[in-house]
């Protein structure tokens, strides 16, 4: 019995020579096994991109080196992490998931290994973070984007959110592991990296490569034809892409809502919320324990962000995401002290839920508004997601330095949050390039 006979697939599946029966319509679309294949390689790309932390302590000391020359590598891992992004998704067009995912999968196999035998702090930028920020950022969401453009034609918002709630989950199931391993076994990762090399394995390109259509295929969009292939050059036509989009308003829309919320989340919850719960008193195990509580919901968010997405305008959900987000940044000063209060906690429940729910809108928009190079669009509004958290991080440092605490800095963001609902407010619904006043 074949996992592809379905209700769904079964009038477009291409009949073999001697069928003269109907097959069984009983089990699942092959699209909901990529699907799950997927979010077991955003899982492992999510689990390593979150090790850096765990590795500053036990690297000081055992090699002396300063934190700061630590922090350039886990700097340079997340701004590559990011732009290579977009120039992943066109090699998925190009040469197809599967190859660019184990590709992908085998540099940070590499660079994991390599670090394992480095005695230079220049090794540390080269391998973690050269090889592995380029080789996690390639099966990060543009990754989940292109899966779920290729396999799914409806439930493809319900999808998205899954992926993107896959990396919170993955950080917050598998980190704990991680950092047990690292004060008992040591910090060398090699055997995570070398689990995760077989998650990708499984993967095809495309579902007519097997004889499918998409999951919904003749449901949303009968008259849809296949996806064309690509022609070659997929450098050059992720930069032909970023040239068009930067003359396009609707892309400095969508790169300056993500880089808002990027600043607004990893650049700043995520780096400064532990210092300054602890500048208020709060112990910072507790403080970690609040971070991991923003975890938890953000997964639950995403992925009913996923199933809004299918059902409401993309654009709305933003707008309500932001302003949400920006009122309880602005209450956050009052919220924190020595003990967390129900106020603090219901924060971290509300601000959870928004944490990452942003993720399937922005890709939902991006495929309306540029089509094919929907995900290499948004890579590059990723791009901007990571170039908005690396400025907030800074700016937090900055400003506790400056006026011996954070309050200002959580006003600030909460502004930054009331002008992305402003510029969401000036997105088109759909096709068009003009941008609705």
């Amino acid at each position: 019995m074949s996992i592809e006979d379905t209700p769904d697939t079964a009038r477009t599946r291409r009949p073999g020579p001697g069928t003269d029966r109907p097959r069984p319509r009983l089990r699942l679309h092959r699209a909901w096994w990529v699907a799950a294949v997927a979010a077991l390689v955003v899982v492992g790309a999510a689990v390593l991109t979150a090790v850096p932390g765990l590795l500053v302590e036990p690297l000081h000391a055992e090699y002396a080196w300063s934190r700061s020359s630590i922090a350039l590598a886990a700097s340079v891992n997340m701004v590559l992490y990011g732009a290579v992004a977009p120039f992943a998704a066109a090699l998925m067009d190009r040469f197809g998931l599967h190859r660019v995912a184990v590709a992908a999968l085998a540099v940070v196999g590499t660079g994991t290994l390599l670090t394992t035998v480095m005695s230079a702090s220049w090794q540390l930028t080269l391998y973690w973070g050269l090889l592995v920020g380029a080789g996690t950022g390639s099966v990060a969401m543009t990754f989940a984007a292109t899966v779920a453009r290729r396999w799914f034609t409806v439930r493809r918002g319900l999808v998205l959110g899954t992926l993107t709630g896959a990396s919170a989950f993955g950080q917050l199931a598998f980190l704990p592991a991680v950092a047990w391993t690292v004060d008992h076994q040591g910090w060398r990762p090699a055997l995570v990296t070398l689990a995760l090399t077989v998650f990708a394995l499984v993967l095809r390109d495309r579902p007519e490569d097997i004889g499918l259509a998409p999951y919904g295929h003749g449901s949303a969009d009968p008259e849809s034809p296949p996806e064309p292939r690509p022609a070659p050059g997929a450098a050059r036509r992720t930069v032909a892409v970023l040239t068009a989009a930067l003359r396009d308003p609707r892309f400095v829309l969508l790169a300056g809502v993500f880089a808002v919320c990027g600043a607004s989340t990893n650049g700043l919850m995520w780096t400064h919320f532990v210092p300054a719960a602890q500048d208020h008193g709060m112990a910072a195990t507790v403080a970690a324990a609040l971070v991991s509580g923003i975890g938890v919901f953000s997964l639950l968010g995403t992925v009913a962000s996923g199933w809004l997405t299918d059902r409401a305008d993309p654009r709305w959900l933003l707008a309500g995401y932001f302003a949400g987000r920006a009122l309880l940044l602005a209450a956050l000063p009052v919220l924190l002290g020595p003990h967390p209060g129900p106020a603090l906690l219901a924060f971290v429940v509300a601000f959870g839920l928004l944490d990452v729910a942003t993720v399937p809108p922005v890709i939902e928009l991006c495929t309306r508004y540029f089509g094919r190079d929907g995900a290499i669009v948004f890579g590059w509004v990723n791009a901007a997601h990571q170039l908005g958290a690396g400025a907030a991080a800074v700016l937090g440092g900055t400003v506790r330095d400056t006026t011996g605490g954070y309050a200002p800095l959580w006003v600030f963001a909460a502004l930054l949050c009331v002008l992305a609902v402003a510029m969401v407010r000036r997105m088109p619904s759909r096709g068009g390039t003009e941008v609705e006043r």
